[in-house]
């Protein structure tokens, strides 16, 4: 496989639909990190290790210095929002980073001026900016956002682009005919069909112009058949969706060892308050249904119950996200977990996690831009499902199930890290290690 990688980029562009307080938090921190002010703290491609061969071998390079990922140094930011501030601007709004951070890139930060958004409405109600795009139809948009990654790309003299979803939560959208196809799919965006939402407006135009979209929202976007059968035709890879960060973060870690201990649960009761422009988003009903569909899977992938019915088949899961404005972006998530082990004896595990949203998210969004351009250099198209490991509702292919287990989709993508550069997968089985010890003498 190795023999087919491209070289790393020197300059690789990423474009970010919102640059609210995930895309800010990023970009902010990309340009500390840059100056030695900061670490790159939660970041796999920056401070992952991984191991190669044998446990005897003590092979364990940092994955950066195992795969031929873009340096962090050549990253150039761009994106639209459908306010006009600058992202320093967007920095302190969001109020995310301390002032002191912010400061520190400010000249960074006010170069980034967002281009016009393209928005409706209809697909997030709780917000409304001036920066928005005019057309005639949905259609007329794409070649609008095809025009300003051309422009984008000309402007900063880059080898290659990333496109990844910041922006809000939309409204639910079931799967429709129009989605069935490229050619009904491009036909129902110049009829403006309400079943063709903002995001995938940008998805289209990024896989038009061959350049790799990962999705940070539940939104369906790049879910499509449509969408699988662009990014077949243009060999453009996509991933999604829905950033994994607090409280599902903690149900793929705390579930599955739940599992592997066979220990029975009844109920899994789940809370957030969040009070970030999320949070104002997600106080929606129709918005809050795209993010409560997103998390309800988790459980029910990862424990099976209908292999394993004596623990979950009656389990009751319930999510719910509160709008609290005085939290800003300090999420803080409750669980109340109810289960049962030996002789069906109850016990409960109660969870509290403090936590900042956008910072547990902007690693990951770093992570997805390198790996996703090593996605295009290898060959890789379509669905990246050895990337599931950074989303909430990973995608995946039709006849397949998602995994959710946190620490098998790891395995899977150090596996596919393997598989890249030409080294053998690594099974943990470990018995040749014991073929032809030693035995005792008689």
């Amino acid at each position: 496989m190795r023999k087919q990688l491209k070289q790393p980029p020197k300059k690789l562009g990423v474009l970010i639909p919102g640059l609210g307080a995930i895309g800010t938090s990023f970009i902010a921190g990309v340009e500390l990190i840059k100056k030695k002010y900061a670490k790159p703290i939660g970041s796999m491609t920056q401070m992952g290790t991984i191991r190669l061969g044998k446990r005897t071998e003590n092979r364990t390079p940092l994955i950066k210095d195992f795969v031929p990922l873009a340096d962090i140094n050549s990253l150039v930011f761009g994106g639209w929002d459908i306010f006009n501030e600058t992202a320093y601007e967007a920095a302190k709004h969001a109020k995310v980073l301390t002032n002191e951070h912010i400061e520190l890139v400010k000249d960074e930060l006010q170069a980034i001026k967002p281009m016009k958004a393209v928005f409706n409405r209809r697909y997030v109600k709780k917000l409304d900016g001036p920066n928005v795009k005019k057309a005639g139809n949905k259609y007329e948009l794409a070649q609008k956002l095809m025009e300003d990654i051309d422009n984008f790309k000309q402007e900063n003299e880059l080898d290659s682009v990333v496109m990844v979803w910041c922006a809000s939560t939309e409204v639910y959208i079931e799967p429709q005919e129009v989605h069935q196809s490229l050619e009904t799919f491009e036909k129902a965006m110049k009829e403006n069909h309400d079943a063709i939402s903002p995001s995938m407006i940008y998805a289209y135009a990024a896989l038009k112009k061959g350049i790799p979209f990962a999705n940070g929202a539940p939104n369906l976007t790049v879910d499509i058949p449509a969408i699988w059968e662009l990014a077949k035709k243009n060999q453009v890879p996509i991933a999604g969706k829905d950033y994994k960060t607090g409280q599902t973060l903690m149900k793929t870690i705390i579930s599955p060892g739940l599992k592997a201990r066979l220990l029975g649960i009844n109920g899994w009761f789940s809370t957030n308050i969040l009070g970030n422009r999320d949070g104002e988003v997600l106080d929606d009903p129709e918005s809050f249904k795209t993010k409560e569909v997103s998390k309800l899977g988790v459980l029910n992938y990862i424990l099976q119950p209908e292999k394993n019915p004596d623990l979950y088949k009656d389990l009751y899961h319930k999510v719910r996200i509160n709008y609290y404005p005085p939290r800003g972006d300090n999420k803080e998530g409750w669980d109340n977990i109810d289960i049962f082990g030996w002789l069906g004896y109850p016990m409960q595990i109660k969870i509290d996690f403090l936590c900042k949203d956008s910072i547990l998210a902007a690693p990951i969004v770093l992570d997805l831009v390198l790996f996703m351009d090593l996605a295009q250099r290898v060959g890789f198209h379509g669905i990246q499902e050895w990337l599931s490991f950074y989303f909430k509702s990973p995608m995946h292919l039709p006849k397949l199930y998602p995994e959710h287990d946190l620490f098998v989709q790891l395995a899977k993508l150090k596996n596919t890290l393997r598989y890249i550069m030409g080294e053998d997968m690594i099974t943990h089985l470990g018995l040749d290690y014991y073929d032809g010890q030693m035995r005792p003498e008689d």
